[in-house]
């Protein structure tokens, strides 16, 4: 949806240069695409967010059941706003074929995550565990307990889902190398958290329960990405 003819113009090549990509219709504002959207099955929006009377913004908040999106449009500055709604990428005009084709390569990744874990059961393994040294002992710490990891200079505090925590002398880098084959995510250079056990984020921080962990800005971009890919 875009109400300017170059832009559409652009993404009709490129859509029409990829094999699998149909063209549902065009639409230069919001009342044409909620009519589309009520008449035909799509799988995929590419969404202006400048847009006569109703942002793209507010127009994909409206949707109930929402297509997967992807956000076209010439202001860098709203692309949080597009993470925020879980758009999977967000293009900026004018669009290269290069930078298009590795949105729809995040498109069929993510489709393609969706189907497997539609169609098969996925079970983590409970007892899953790494060691971490308390005190000059080497202690078992299974890894799903595990809330966030904070660091502490040398140390590193483990918070976990019992309420408790405790100091270990490891680094953070350590810890994440350990965590690496599990949903671990580090967040920013002080921050680890457990994927499965967020309960909300925003463009600053990450919800874990009541506690509030930082996003560090270096971090942003691979903890969006994290984030919508799940």
């Amino acid at each position: 949806m875009d109400d300017e003819p170059p832009a559409i113009d652009i993404l009709r090549s490129h859509i029409s240069s990829v094999s699998g990509l149909e063209i549902v219709a065009t639409c230069r504002n919001a009342i044409e695409a909620h009519e589309v959207l009520h008449k035909r099955p799509v799988d995929l929006i590419f969404l202006d967010i400048k847009m006569p009377k109703l942002a793209g913004t507010d127009f994909l908040k409206s949707l109930s059941s929402p297509p997967k999106v992807v956000f076209v449009t010439a202001y860098r500055e709203y692309a949080l706003d597009g993470y925020e709604l879980d758009a999977v990428d967000y293009l900026v005009k004018p669009v290269t074929f290069d930078r298009f084709m590795k949105a729809i390569f995040k498109v069929k990744r993510l489709i393609g995550q969706e189907v497997v874990q539609g169609n098969a059961e996925y079970v983590k393994n409970p007892e899953a565990f790494v060691y971490v040294r308390v005190n000059k002992t080497m202690q078992k710490l299974l890894v799903h307990e595990i809330l966030y990891i904070e660091s502490w200079k040398d140390y590193v505090k483990i918070y976990l889902v019992s309420g408790e925590n405790f100091m270990a002398k490891q680094s953070i880098s350590s810890m994440e190398n350990m965590l690496s084959e599990h949903s671990f995510l580090r967040v920013h250079r002080s921050y680890i958290i457990s994927i499965g056990k967020m309960t909300g984020y925003n463009n600053n921080d990450i919800f874990i329960g009541k506690k509030d962990i930082p996003i560090g800005r270096l971090y942003k971009q691979q903890v969006m990405d994290s984030i919508r890919s799940r």
